[in-house]
């Protein structure tokens, strides 16, 4: 099977999870990943070890079937790795073990194809933009702050980006520079906590 056909086979495979375990808005949570890892029987081992560029890992072994998982890592980076990895259960299991730094592999690819679509399906993505009016190349960095804040989806502003490149809304490396959480300061103003915080501050 060439790479496209595997790519397109693992999105559809993205779907259907999505409509099994009734996740029809991109705002998937770390609970809508555990009560999915529950009934595959797949347990999760947080770990405290600082590993460079590892986020997660998948063995099925002896011992059953464990993901690891950075302990480390914030919640929405924490969802897609465990996105990640549950592509690995659901079609390369008889391989016992995989680790997702190798990016380089089509089967790491495929696990981040099948983690996007996971969290936000390519056609609601389409279906976004297009009912704004955002044609190709027309995509403004601001676009995607109000995309994020409307849809909820927890898919990072990096993966809403690698989106948006490969839909061709915006050109490739367009938005390498962007501060996403400043621009979204700008836009929507200072989150609550951020504010207690620096109350809190002044008042030390």
């Amino acid at each position: 099977m060439n790479r496209i056909s595997y790519y397109e086979q693992l999105k559809v495979l993205a779907r259907d999870i999505r409509l099994k375990y009734g996740l029809f808005t991109p705002e998937v949570r770390l609970s809508d990943l555990r009560r999915i890892y529950k009934e595959y029987g797949i347990k999760i081992d947080l770990w405290q070890r600082k590993l460079r560029n590892l986020r997660g890992a998948y063995f099925n072994d002896d011992s059953g079937v464990t993901v690891m998982i950075s302990k480390n890592l914030p919640e929405e980076p924490r969802i897609f790795t465990m996105a990640h990895e549950l592509k690995h259960h659901l079609t390369d299991s008889d391989l016992g073990f995989s680790y997702c730094d190798q990016y380089a592999k089509k089967i790491e690819i495929g696990a981040e194809i099948f983690a996007a679509e996971l969290i936000f399906p390519e056609q609601d993505f389409t279906a976004w933009m297009e009912d704004r009016g955002i044609r190709a190349k027309k995509c403004k960095s601001e676009t995607i702050v109000h995309l994020k804040r409307d849809t909820k989806t927890t898919l990072s502003y990096s993966g809403l980006v690698k989106r948006a490149e490969f839909l061709g809304f915006i050109d490739p490396g367009a938005f390498a520079r962007i501060k996403w959480k400043k621009l979204e300061e700008e836009i929507y103003g200072m989150p609550i906590y951020k504010k207690l915080r620096l109350r809190q501050k002044a008042r030390a």
